[in-house]
């Protein structure tokens, strides 16, 4: 799996800035792509952070992760021409789980829908 290794070696602060463009086209705030970031692993909005200023790798940040949301597996459809249910790799099923989020930001979905958020 060296794709794998790849991609656990790439620094969240990096591909941050392509998430807020994303959120950006929609007229999506910083702080909305930091809820659903935040919303997925636990992180606190300080905690995020300091892992973006920290320069931290991938695998640090999901691997220190406070609190992988339980509703996360409610994320379905395609990311990269593969359906995130069928992906194997634990650790890469949740990089396409917050590909996914940002995606439904920047295509404007409603916030509590991409929170995977019941109707009261």
């Amino acid at each position: 799996m060296q794709s794998t290794d790849r991609v656990r070696k790439i620094v969240l602060a990096s591909v941050y800035p392509h998430y807020l463009t994303k959120a950006a086209k929609k007229d999506r705030t910083p702080a909305e792509v930091d809820e659903v970031i935040c919303w997925l692993t636990g992180y606190s909005n300080q905690e995020l952070h300091q892992h973006l200023d920290a320069k931290s790798d991938l695998a640090t940040f999901f691997d220190q992760a406070p609190s992988l949301n339980s509703a996360r597996s409610q994320i379905t459809g395609t990311i990269c021409g593969v359906k995130i249910q069928e992906i194997e790799d634990p650790f890469m099923r949740e990089i396409r789980y917050m590909d996914k989020l940002i995606d439904e930001l920047g295509k404007g979905r409603p916030m509590d829908k991409i929170l995977r958020q019941l109707p009261e």
